[in-house]
């Protein structure tokens, strides 16, 4: 199997905030909205879709999902996010692991962890692979 792209489809219920959010805080565009789906795009190979529940489909819940956001200047990030008035629900800060991160949560309850690389710690390299 080659896969050329990846990206989570979330079913809820709250498929205009979750549109609306992510254009807001993240800058998505739309792709396609037929107002029960909708796909989001970042750039090119970076976009989630939010559908709403159909009666032949089971309904996914998202709990345990975090969708990672890597991006270049992770302080300007928190400061644009928090200025819109998003709530941190993991501070800021450097991560033993090679990251400095924070996390908010979209209208689903989905964390979003928002992170710029890092050198990692010795105790955490030998578990890179080249």
């Amino acid at each position: 199997m080659i896969i050329d792209s990846l990206s989570p489809c979330i079913t809820t219920t709250k498929v205009e905030d979750s549109r609306d959010f992510y254009i807001r805080h993240f800058g998505a565009k739309v792709i396609f909205d037929c107002g029960w789906y909708v796909n989001l795009e970042f750039r090119k190979g970076s976009s989630i879709q939010f559908m709403a529940p159909q009666a032949d489909q089971p309904v996914c819940n998202p709990a345990g999902l975090t969708y990672n956001f890597s991006v270049s200047d992770v302080d300007a990030e928190f400061q644009s996010l928090t200025a819109s008035g998003l709530v941190a629900v993991m501070p800021l800060e450097d991560h033993p692991w090679g990251d400095r991160g924070f996390a908010v949560q979209d209208p689903n309850g989905i964390v979003l962890y928002i992170y710029s690389e890092r050198e990692p710690s010795p105790e955490f390299k030998p578990y890179y692979k080249s």
